[in-house]
């Protein structure tokens, strides 16, 4: 007897399709094949689920949906036009951050902030030492010792605990930006507390011992502190700019130069707010020449960023910025037209370079964790780099 076609039939308990004789036969392979190549028809044209765009997710559906490609089938030879699966594309698990956002909170810029401020004005106070200014010396001395405090406070309470800065100095890991931050502020510390507390000394307590001591040590320890200022100014930047943070993490090349220019704009301003303006002029110089670092790296460090310097331009981050940048460029007119003739002009325009220094800092930190809170950036230039056939960086 010739064999002929058989009727089939679908079970429902089990939900698979029978011959007649009641076992699974060819018409399963048959219904199979017809339920794979509509799937097909239905996904073709279609772009991948949770897709991230410059605009933002495309698709709201989860990443156990996800479909390798516009249309099921076999892959292929690379680079063939008539292949059947493309490409993947980057997703995002329902449009859901892929960085997690650090967990710093606004003590963390006022932190930078400060210890930029240290910083500069450590190094002026050992310039105004050599070139016999004393009012200038006494206002970098004493500025950097109360930044450095406030620095340390604003540290100390977003770790929550004192002892975990004291836990970090267990060990020295040069690869950690955090670990070399810690010993080089545990190195400056002493150091600039020492020529501080020299400016703070009451008059009565310096012809004892101790006071003669402590004024002849001033000086030495003054201009150890003003070797490793550079260090303290910068090392924040690349504490930043080494997270996965993708705002953060794309600025690394020209972060420290940002930091390094806006807190030699923050000192000088505090030295023209404290000395008079014919011990000032070092002050001016620092703050003029600070001011246009900043501005000048700041302006190129956000044309080589791409997308993710987009957090700099909008929502909160934006404003601060652009204040940053006007008070900045305020500060600096100021100092160039009346630093030198008023003793007023010179202080507004000193406090203006201040403001605009912090701004910054907030401005940088609130746009990092905005980045980190929207997928774009972590993916688009992700696809970027392999479309422009670059190896991705791994931070």
């Amino acid at each position: 007897m010739s064999a002929g076609p058989r009727d089939t039939h679908h079970d429902p308990t089990s939900g698979r399709a029978h011959g007649d004789d009641g076992h699974p036969g060819r018409a399963a392979v048959e219904l199979a094949g017809d339920t794979v190549s509509g799937a097909a028809e239905r996904g073709a044209g279609t772009s991948g689920p949770n897709t991230v765009t410059r605009t933002g997710p495309a698709h709201a559906r989860g990443a156990e949906q996800a479909l390798t490609g516009q249309a099921g089938g076999r892959r292929r030879k690379k680079g063939d036009k008539n292949a059947v699966v493309p490409d993947a594309e980057f997703t995002s698990y329902y449009g859901r951050p892929i960085v997690k956002a650090s967990p710093w909170e606004k003590d963390i810029p006022a932190y930078l902030f400060l210890g930029g401020v240290a910083a500069g004005s450590s190094l002026l106070g050992a310039g105004a030492d050599l070139s016999d200014r004393p009012a200038l010396r006494r206002t970098g001395r004493v500025g950097a010792l109360v930044a450095l405090t406030l620095s340390m406070v604003a540290l100390v309470h977003d770790l929550g605990r004192p002892e975990r800065f004291h836990h970090m100095l267990r060990v020295a890991k040069p690869t950690s930006p955090m670990s070399v931050g810690t010993w080089i502020l545990t190195f400056y510390g002493p150091f600039m507390g020492l020529a501080g507390a020299a400016e703070l000394l009451p008059r009565r307590f310096r012809a004892s011992l101790a006071g003669r001591l402590l004024g002849l040590s001033a000086r030495p320890a003054g201009l150890v502190a003003a070797v490793v200022a550079p260090a303290v100014a910068s090392y924040t930047a690349v504490l930043l700019s080494d997270t996965a943070t993708p705002t953060w993490h794309d600025a690394h090349r020209h972060l420290p130069f940002v930091f390094v220019g806006s807190a030699s704009a923050a000192s000088g301003g505090l030295g023209m707010i404290g000395a008079p303006v014919d011990q000032a002029g070092p002050a001016r110089r620092l703050a003029v020449g600070g001011a246009l670092l900043e501005l000048a790296v700041e302006n190129r460090m956000e044309k080589a960023m791409g997308i993710t310097a987009e957090p700099l331009h909008a929502g909160t981050p934006g404003k601060l910025v652009r204040a940053s940048k006007a008070l900045t460029v305020a500060g600096t007119l100021g100092t160039l037209l009346v630093g030198r003739r008023s003793r007023l002009g010179a202080a507004v325009s000193g406090a203006a370079l201040m403001a605009g220094s912090a701004c910054l800092r907030f401005g940088v930190f609130e746009a990092g964790q905005e980045s980190a809170r929207d997928p774009r950036y972590t993916v688009v230039p992700q696809r970027e780099r392999v479309e422009a056939g670059r190896a991705t960086r791994i931070p």
